[in-house]
């Protein structure tokens, strides 16, 4: 250490917030991504409901109990939005976290030639993916939304359209950027 006990700076990186790699990805293109993984996720999201349902009604429906009946088409729901939650939670982060041209692209992002970047410039680990996630899918958005409904779900959707990187607040969040592949 020299005297005085300071060092010398240390290089500066890129500009706070600088896009790490590419063309900023248009607001539309990541709407379209966004809507693309979502009837991804609505598929299981059918399935299971769909089969817990018929059990359901078949199960109660031999007695001829219509609020058992009910009860269990409820629970099938229930179920089904478990199901759904879990593999919303996860179908990003996993697909994310992929090595090489695919880290940061969903198959959403894929199909359109987008992908999310690290500000660092880093790979995503599955971790940083997550934190994306859960603030894009909603356990800070959503919290804030039982307060005042809807209104940071909006703010979060559209951010990207007066933002100067077209962040969105879940890029923000996890220190990222949406670009083109």
């Amino acid at each position: 250490m020299p005297p005085g006990g300071w060092q010398q700076p240390l290089p500066r990186s890129p500009q706070h917030g600088a896009p790490a790699q590419g063309q900023l990805a248009g607001w539309g293109a990541r709407l379209g991504a966004y809507a693309i993984d979502g009837l991804i996720l609505l598929v299981p999201f059918l399935i299971v409901f769909f089969v817990l349902v018929a059990g359901a009604v078949g199960i109660t429906g031999e007695d001829g109990d219509a609020n058992g009946a009910i009860g269990a088409v409820i629970a099938a729901l229930l179920g089904a939005v478990v199901v759904f939650a879990v593999l919303a939670l996860l179908y990003a982060p996993l697909l994310m976290k992929r090595d090489g041209e695919r880290n940061g692209q969903t198959w959403g992002k894929q199909v359109l030639g987008i992908r999310a970047v690290r500000d660092n410039g880093e790979a995503w680990s599955f971790g940083s993916a997550a934190l994306r996630e859960v603030v894009l899918k909603g356990l800070a958005v959503g919290i804030a939304s039982s307060i005042i409904p809807l209104i940071p779900w909006f703010l979060n959707f559209f951010w990207p359209l007066w933002d100067d990187q077209n962040r969105a607040l879940h890029d923000m969040a996890a220190s990222s950027h949406v670009v083109k592949a």
